[in-house]
């Protein structure tokens, strides 16, 4: 483990590495070295234009893969990013390969992340009033109805792909380099991401993963917003009693006892909102 700076930001790396190339982009204000896919990623100043750059090539403290394989994943997302585009999904700017790796260029956002591992951030939106969260997730419900709508599926959806502005009071959807084009099939067993948030066919080789696989995800995430997250009872439920028997359909162990789709749970949801 090293510790390198830039800019005057330090971060750590697991051997030296020269970024210096960053300074194509501008000036590098802020670094998030904690990520354990074999990315780092940087907030880097233009002017009056800032951008958030996702790079792989180099060895991240976090990783214990090859860069190699750090590259191939990351160049995979961009397909995914242009196919999604969306209101609510963090925008993609450009791609390209740089410096013996891989940089993707989004725009910045000044909204900050909701999950476990950002516990100040993550309190404070978890003070908002029930229906500023309640919209939150109508926006993240609303991109995974387009997601499913363009035969994606949702994987590695958790609460650290949840952002908010609380400026702007909007909700921005960001890391979703493990979403795949339908069909997809659990080839490793257990599948990336928060084990909170996971269905059980996540767990299960040969298992389909498909849009009833992404109902389970928002029953999870209507219990990480609005409830007691694994604790589902109702005397942890904020978002109403009417709405609580849709989100523990939701999440029900068995496939067959879910909605059969987004769309019919989208309804269900908005029926039991008015």
């Amino acid at each position: 483990m090293v510790i390198q700076h830039i800019d005057g930001i330090f971060y750590r790396m697991k051997v030296p590495s020269d970024l210096s190339f960053l300074h194509k982009y501008g000036a590098v204000f802020k670094v998030f070295d904690d990520q354990d896919s074999g990315n780092i990623c940087f907030g880097i100043e233009n002017g009056a234009t800032r951008y958030f750059i996702k790079f792989a090539g180099a060895e991240t403290a976090e990783y214990n893969g090859t860069t190699r394989i750090a590259i191939e994943r990351l160049k995979a997302t961009v397909p995914v990013y242009e196919a999604l585009r969306h209101k609510n999904l963090i925008k993609l700017i450009s791609a390209e390969e740089i410096n013996n790796g891989f940089a993707v260029i989004f725009e910045w956002t000044n909204a900050v992340c909701m999950g476990k591992q950002y516990p100040e951030s993550r309190l404070k939106f978890m003070s908002l009033p029930i229906e500023k969260r309640m919209n939150v997730f109508n926006d993240i419900l609303a991109f995974h109805l387009h997601v499913a709508k363009l035969g994606y599926v949702a994987i590695d959806f958790y609460d650290g792909s949840i952002m908010y502005d609380f400026d702007k009071n909007e909700t921005v959807i960001c890391d979703i380099d493990f979403y795949q084009k339908q069909p997809v099939t659990n080839g490793i067993g257990r599948m990336w991401g928060s084990s909170r948030f996971m269905s059980p066919e996540e767990f299960l080789v040969g298992s389909g993963i498909d849009e009833i696989t992404n109902v389970f995800l928002m029953g999870a995430t209507a219990f990480a917003l609005l409830g007691g997250e694994l604790d589902r009872s109702i005397s942890k439920w904020a978002g109403g009693t009417r709405l609580h028997p849709v989100a523990l359909k939701a999440v029900s162990d068995r496939r067959e006892d879910r909605f059969r789709s987004l769309a019919e749970f989208a309804s269900a949801w908005k029926t039991s909102t008015l």
